[in-house]
């Protein structure tokens, strides 16, 4: 991998971007590789839950220049298919950022630094975020003269009050750890970089413990309860339940509460 460093502990995987003389600018790389490493997590069984952090002295500064260099290109030809091709490169920009958010185990973001800009598309796609002292947060595109494209606008209003979204979207101000806390949209926060990342793995460790289909099960029924109304929400965990409950797990889980022990969860199974 030229932009990422990937390590896996048990259950744990860590992704880290590895670009800190840049302040992990994301690159062509960073958009290529991103939705190739989540497929490969995804299809591993024994993965339970993801940590992306970022090397160096940020998490990362957003879109590098050089990804800007294609849609220059694109913009040189006739507007229509100029127009049509932009779209389509827009599509599968966003689809990294997707697959996050459609992973069936939760993603943790520890970000300290600067995290602006495509930064907060990213964490925004993210199930948990922890953040140091010293992280700030910019929706950093409109200072460039552009919309936001590749998930902040979408997701963000579902994080935080609306009204506050605007602000920071209209404005692009540059937002702290504290403010962000304060909002709903970090977790937590920290007193450094290393403080953030040991409670981002110990917080995925506890998560890790228990079962990974009720995982994947409370996963889906949170972000789908987001997108439709309480009705559609309550059906869809009905059968989600229905066809999930098994009395492994649950007896497993009863049993090991009773005699004050860790239960022990199977791993998910390869579906090929």
């Amino acid at each position: 991998m030229a932009f990422f460093l990937k390590d896996i502990e048990g259950p744990v995987a860590r992704l880290s971007m590895n670009r800190p003389d840049k302040a992990n600018g994301m690159t062509p790389e960073f958009w290529r590789e991103l939705p190739e490493i989540m497929g490969e997590l995804n299809a591993n069984p024994a993965i339970r839950v993801l940590v992306i952090s970022g090397e160096g002295k940020n998490f990362t500064g957003g879109m590098d220049l050089a990804s800007f260099g294609t849609i220059t290109t694109l913009l040189e030809h006739e507007p229509a298919r100029a127009a049509y091709a932009l779209r389509e490169l827009i599509v599968d920009l966003q689809q990294g950022f997707n697959a996050l958010e459609a992973a069936r185990f939760p993603v943790i973001a520890a970000i300290h630094g600067a995290c602006l800009g495509a930064g907060v598309d990213m964490t925004s796609a993210c199930d948990i975020r922890l953040a140091s002292k010293d992280a700030f947060f910019s929706i950093e595109e409109i200072n460039i003269g552009m919309a936001a494209d590749v998930g902040t606008l979408q997701r963000l209003p579902k994080l935080m009050a609306p009204g506050i979204v605007k602000e920071l979207a209209y404005g692009g101000r540059r937002f702290s750890a504290t403010e962000a806390q304060a909002w709903g949209f970090a977790n937590s926060v920290h007193p450094h970089r290393e403080a953030t990342l040991a409670a981002a793995m110990d917080l995925a460790k506890e998560i890790a413990a228990k079962s990974p289909v009720a995982i994947a099960g409370t996963k889906k029924a949170l972000d789908f309860a987001r997108d439709h109304t309480v009705a559609d929400g309550l059906d869809q965990i009905a059968t989600w339940n229905a066809a999930m409950l098994r009395p492994s797990d649950l007896m497993g889980a009863l049993q090991a509460k009773m005699s004050r022990q860790q239960a022990v969860f199977d791993d998910l199974v390869k579906s090929d």
